[in-house]
């Protein structure tokens, strides 16, 4: 993995937008643009919240992304992670390798804690989480509204440097 830069941000939006469709990874209904995501994508700041790309022979395959927990000084050592997949790179590993590599740079990033926030129907990815040590810390039942149907979030958790 290496730091995305703003010439990755269209790929990184259309590796989400590719999720929007399938109601599994995103609560967004809708495709969104690239210049919506750009005050994500400068609010990150690398060394301590960083996005980071996965390139397959020269492509961005996948992305991670640490955000803040809550903005409040008390969990500053708190993150949630996001990771993202490519259709055509998904269900071969990159998964399991980005969480590991993403999970091993948690000591230099000052996070003690991390937070996967995962819709509970999604199984690959609370499967995924699940292996890494992540316990589910807590569930808002049919929290989401999607296509008429009600959808429960799961809070995965695990303390990576206590």
């Amino acid at each position: 993995m290496q730091p995305a830069t703003e010439q990755d941000l269209p790929r990184i939006v259309e590796i989400y937008n590719s999720t929007v469709a399938t109601r599994i990874s995103t609560a967004d209904t809708e495709p969104v643009s690239v210049e919506a995501r750009r005050p994500w994508f400068e609010h990150h700041v690398p060394g301590r919240r960083p996005i980071m790309v996965e390139r397959i022979d020269g492509e961005v395959a996948a992305w991670v992304s640490f955000e803040s927990f809550y903005g409040r000084p008390a969990y500053d050592h708190t993150a949630e992670i996001s990771i993202y997949i490519a259709p055509e790179h998904r269900r071969q590993g990159l998964g399991r390798k980005l969480l590991r590599e993403a999970l091993d740079m948690t000591p230099a990033l000052g996070i003690n804690t991390v937070l996967g926030y995962i819709f509970s129907h999604n199984e690959g990815s609370m499967r995924l989480f699940a292996s890494f040590g992540f316990e589910e810390w807590g569930r808002f039942p049919d929290i989401a509204e999607m296509d008429g149907r009600e959808y429960s979030l799961s809070i995965m958790g695990k303390r990576v440097n206590p």
